[in-house]
């Protein structure tokens, strides 16, 4: 077998890193997020305690409500609820998802974390801290201005804590694989 060169052995290792907590909790809320049936913002949430999960959700229309998805619009004659600012979203939250997830099946999120993979709207920000939920990981932004300060003062206040995750490229590449391909066969890296 040929010797790899000293830069194919660090690509071979920093391809068969293990992803972190954070980016692993991160990519389930990336998967979730892929069960969404909102046609403006895919959003997934995972709820996890002592690096356990509790429960999973995603946005869209209430149980029993038509899927936008299924009849390719939010309101007749709307293709998304961002084409007009009058109408209301017909998504629940992935947040909201998560957590009523949670109370259907008698498990309690106080003191648990929450992964999302858009920063909680205020409203969902609201109902996170009230579930009992202390930290709150994000891998996009949403909240400016007013809201923003209002998520501030809910951290200046010790109520939660937010912080940004970011995925690194060589966990997002090993994750393209194990997606692509049969995962649990034999590989042999060189």
């Amino acid at each position: 077998m040929p010797e790899l060169i000293e830069s194919e052995m660090i690509e071979n290792a920093a391809f068969q890193q293990r992803p972190t907590w954070d980016e692993y909790f991160m990519l389930l809320t990336k998967l979730a997020a892929m069960r969404s049936t909102c046609l403006a913002f895919p959003v997934g949430a995972v709820i996890v305690k002592n690096k356990q999960v509790l429960a999973t959700g995603y946005n869209g229309s209430p149980s029993g409500s038509e899927h936008c998805t299924t009849q390719g619009y939010c309101y007749p004659e709307m293709s998304n609820c961002t084409v007009n600012k009058d109408f209301p979203s017909r998504a629940v939250h992935a947040e909201a998802n998560a957590i009523a997830q949670a109370a259907k099946h008698g498990i309690s999120t106080d003191g648990a974390s929450i992964y999302v993979t858009l920063e909680p709207c205020i409203s969902c920000l609201k109902l996170v801290i009230s579930a009992g939920i202390r930290e709150i990981f994000y891998e996009t932004t949403f909240n400016k201005g007013n809201n923003a300060a209002l998520c501030q003062s809910f951290v200046d206040e010790g109520l939660v804590t937010l912080k940004q995750i970011h995925i690194s490229s060589s966990v997002l590449q090993r994750a393209n694989l194990f997606l692509n391909s049969p995962t649990s066969e034999l590989r042999l890296f060189s």
